[in-house]
């Protein structure tokens, strides 16, 4: 049987960041909504990681993108990889995997797109820290949804 935390179906997302000269994206398998009124969205990032780093940073900006089945390709590049030793803006744009969105670099073939603001750090923990962040802007997309039973069916999550 699945462990306790492996036992819903989320969706699954990854986190952009954009600094002067550099754009990372992570995965995130556990973000909710927390607030409707600024709708804001809560998700906790690994401190060993580049998009921690950059969340760190000023003038940072961050899209949070809702992953398609047509993304599952991708996982283990945006998620089991550093970005502090994987070039991986270099990987997805040799694969023809990027698009653009008011003026930000993403992902093709993406559910949704939500601009964040506003980062704040709500709670530290172990090895990550939980941030709230508010939404800025939307954009939707008529996608089928990738979801965390996804990854463990195709063994990317045991």
């Amino acid at each position: 049987m699945k462990r306790p935390w492996n036992r819903t179906d989320l969706n699954i997302y990854s986190l952009a960041t954009y600094n002067i000269n550099e754009i990372n994206m992570n995965i995130c398998t556990y973000v909710s909504v927390v607030n409707m009124n600024p709708k804001s969205y809560m998700f906790s990032i690994d401190y060993k990681t580049l998009t921690y780093e950059n969340l760190n940073k000023k003038n940072t900006s961050f899209v949070l993108q809702c992953l398609s089945m047509n993304n599952i390709k991708i996982i283990k590049n945006l998620g089991k990889k550093s970005g502090n030793n994987f070039d991986k803006l270099k990987f997805l744009s040799k694969n023809n995997l990027l698009s653009n969105w008011k003026n930000y670099t993403v992902l093709k073939n993406t559910c949704f797109l939500i601009e964040l603001c506003n980062p704040k750090k709500v709670h530290e923990m172990k090895d990550h820290c939980m941030f709230v962040f508010q939404t800025k802007s939307f954009k939707n997309f008529d996608q089928k949804f990738l979801h965390f039973n996804d990854l463990v069916n195709n063994k990317i999550i045991l």
